[in-house]
């Protein structure tokens, strides 16, 4: 490799350049710092500042309640066989449901789902956890209860009859 030589136009050059730098980095125009000052302040939309909201009242929340369960029975009737048992069995479950999902239910996701008719990915995660829960505290019906293995007969071969 070759050594950096300077030369005069390479010295010049950057000197130039320099002086350039400070000379534009050292003008200020003093007057329009007051007309920003001056300018009203524009805030910009932040989607996780929930603070200037309307809370939910408790009625929205019953009626996001109705709705949710009504829209769950549904779900769950639409592959149904029977019915008229299958309705108060999805009821019942559906209900539990939504009960558990009201209470850490967030005042944003009660307006997304009654007005906007939207489902977030929040709401979903919440009704998988009721769920779940839900599916624990039920019972599992293990089928009859007084069943018992037939006895198993002893095997008797042709000479132990005449013995």
């Amino acid at each position: 490799m070759k050594p950096c030589k300077f030369n005069k136009s390479l010295i010049f050059a950057s000197l130039t350049c320099l002086m350039i730098a400070l000379t534009v980095v050292g003008c200020s125009d003093s007057d329009k710092e007051k007309e920003v000052a001056k300018a009203p302040v524009h805030t910009v939309f932040n989607p996780f500042d929930h603070s200037k909201d309307e809370p939910v009242t408790p009625t929205e929340k019953h009626k996001f309640h109705d709705v949710f369960a009504a829209q769950c029975v549904a779900r769950e009737l639409k592959n149904s066989a029977n019915i008229e048992e299958d309705t108060v069995r999805f009821t019942k479950s559906c209900e539990c449901v939504t009960t558990y999902m009201l209470k850490d239910l967030t005042d944003e996701e009660v307006e997304k789902f009654l007005s906007e008719h939207e489902n977030p990915r929040s709401l979903q995660i919440k009704y998988n956890s009721a769920a779940y829960h839900c599916a624990q505290q039920q019972p599992i019906d293990k089928g009859f209860k007084s069943y018992a293995p037939p006895a198993v007969k002893k095997e008797e071969g042709f000479f132990s009859r005449f013995f």
